[in-house]
């Protein structure tokens, strides 16, 4: 192994649509900006490639879950999110991202921070990015966390074992308000949008108000340059409104555009990152959007209906769909809100940044 590079060890996991590296904050700096540069150096970012580094030259492959014991008494241990920018030397802890998270459970389990059980083992995960606790459910026959089955998931090749995800009470996971502006719809740029904060904060805008149909595919989408310029005018506008004052030089809030179902489901959307349309959908923006569905005033609200809870809201992506249960325990409870996902481990290891070991604190490289 080469000596005059600095490497940690590291485990390459998908988790639903994402794919990522998964780190031990132990293994990490302490320091964020230290533990930034490094996340930069690993994933080759600075370059459309990033053929530097273990990132995919993609938004949806080039993403960082630092795991460490629970920072508080209700959790199992904490997921700090990382997204890291492709071509920018940026990295955004600001979200939350839900496919991730699917991997953290079985992460948890077998780096022994979380004891298995037969034949489920529940995992309590503080988001740290949005200080919210979402609850794992990881199939463990025998003790021994199972990868293979029969679940599959649009947007994920193949099947896998199924991950339940709950979120306990994903409103206003950023700004701490459901509805951040006070309002269930509004307009900006002559546009009428919804904004809400539930798991991620969301742009909710009715396709047809930017002359679309909604069922466009992501490359349409993406090579639209004057399309892709107005949504990020409206972006940033709303970031504004919700308190986000930085959202033009953050990943939030997430612009989504509705449209009417047509294969059975109840919404049609097209989930942006913020810059190109996801291939599929995020689990955080699945969230938002069912819950979305259920806020009366709301676009989505609007646009489907009145559906008392519980209830499944099914949305319609490029990819296939994805199902979002959701139930509240009495009426003045928050919402929780269940996926299942699957995810499965790709690599184990260690991964070298581009940096000398002396570049770092010497405490630290010799802890790593």
């Amino acid at each position: 192994m080469s000596n005059d590079l600095l490497s940690v060890p590291c485990v390459l996991m998908r988790g639903g649509t994402s794919k990522g590296p998964f780190f031990l904050a132990s293994d990490l700096p302490a320091d964020a900006a230290e533990r930034d540069r490094l996340l930069l150096e690993v994933m080759g970012s600075g370059h459309p490639l990033q053929i530097d580094g273990i990132g995919g030259g993609n938004a949806l492959t080039s993403k960082v879950a630092i795991i460490d014991r629970a920072s508080r008494a209700d959790a199992d241990v904490d997921y700090l999110f990382a997204q890291v920018r492709v071509d920018q030397r940026v990295v955004d802890t600001a979200p939350n991202c839900g496919n991730m998270l699917a991997a953290v459970g079985p992460y948890a389990i077998e780096r022994g921070l979380v004891p298995a059980r037969h034949p489920r083992t529940q995992v309590r995960i503080h988001n740290v990015n949005t200080g919210k606790v979402i609850v794992a459910t990881v199939e463990t026959p025998n003790g021994q966390v199972a990868y293979l089955g029969d679940t599959r998931i649009a947007g994920a090749p193949g099947t896998a074992a199924p991950i339940s995800l709950a979120f306990l009470d994903a409103a206003g996971a950023r700004t701490g308000k459901l509805l951040p502006s006070g309002r269930a719809s509004e307009w900006i740029d002559e546009v009428e949008v919804s904004l809400v904060d539930c798991a991620m904060p969301l742009v909710l805008i009715r396709a047809e108000a930017l002359g679309l149909r909604g069922d466009e595919t992501p490359a349409r989408l993406n090579a639209d340059a004057a399309l892709l310029a107005r949504i990020e005018s409206i972006r940033v506008e709303a970031g504004r409104r919700m308190g986000i004052a930085d959202a033009a030089d953050r990943v939030i809030p997430k612009p989504v555009l509705l449209a009417a179902p047509q294969h059975g489901g109840h919404l049609q959307v097209r989930y942006f990152m913020p810059h190109q349309c996801h291939t599929a959908l995020a689990i955080t923006g699945a969230v938002g959007l069912a819950t979305a569905v259920v806020t009366e005033g709301t676009l989505a609200h609007t646009m489907v209906g009145y559906l008392p809870l519980p209830t499944t809201i099914t949305l319609e992506h490029p990819s296939g769909s994805l199902a979002v249960g959701l139930s509240r325990a009495a009426g003045s409870d928050p919402v929780v809100a269940s996926v299942v996902r699957t995810a499965r481990r790709l690599f184990e290891g260690r991964v070298f940044a581009s940096s000398p070991r002396t570049s770092v604190a010497a405490e630290w490289t010799s802890a790593a």
